[in-house]
């Protein structure tokens, strides 16, 4: 009875090292949450101080993050023209978030646009050149497929091939029996 009213006590919230994470899945995974509660932690500085802040960050896949209020483009140009902004109202914030989601969908819809075309394009391609070796290879059809002409023109093909098979084989038979003087070793 003793033992269950002793409590093992807890380590309670542990400080974690700050170090370079190895394991690329929990990269990612540190990265996107890490992410969220910054770009959370700027929204709230906005929100209670009325500050401008613009934040970029780029992760270790090569994406493009970014927070602004009234929106990063303003921040960063004010950032290098110093040029004043314009005083901000509740509505900026909103309008910045909506604005920013807006730019990273129609940039990934470009994307997916962009290739869905070259894949159309690639099908169309390949549709020509599938119709083109059908007409330029009809020899190449099983036989019980071919027309009477067809089968004609194969015949006639067959033969001259047949020709020329022979001649070239003369020919080498010529060569080998009656070696070149060109090739005669020590002027043997």
């Amino acid at each position: 009875m003793l033992l269950a009213m002793v409590k093992k006590p807890s380590k309670g919230r542990q400080k974690i090292e700050i170090a370079k994470i190895l394991k690329k899945n929990n990269l990612q995974v540190a990265f996107s949450k890490r992410r969220s509660g910054l770009f959370k932690k700027a929204s709230e500085l906005c929100t209670l101080c009325g500050a401008n802040v613009a934040i970029i960050v780029f992760s270790p896949g090569g994406k493009v993050f970014s927070f602004g209020y009234p929106d990063v483009k303003t921040i960063v140009n004010r950032f290098f023209i110093c040029k004043p902004l314009p005083e901000p109202n509740g509505l900026h914030l909103i309008e910045a978030h909506r604005n920013d989601s807006f730019q990273e969908l129609n940039m990934q819809l470009t994307q997916i646009l962009n290739q869905l075309e070259a894949e159309k394009k690639r099908g169309e391609i390949l549709s020509q050149m599938r119709r083109a070796s059908q007409n330029q290879c009809w020899w190449e059809a099983p036989i019980n497929e071919l027309s009477l002409l067809e089968l004609e023109q194969l015949k006639v093909s067959m033969e001259e091939l047949k020709k020329v098979v022979v001649r070239q084989g003369d020919k080498l038979l010529m060569e080998a029996s009656n070696p070149s003087p060109f090739y005669m070793i020590n002027g043997n």
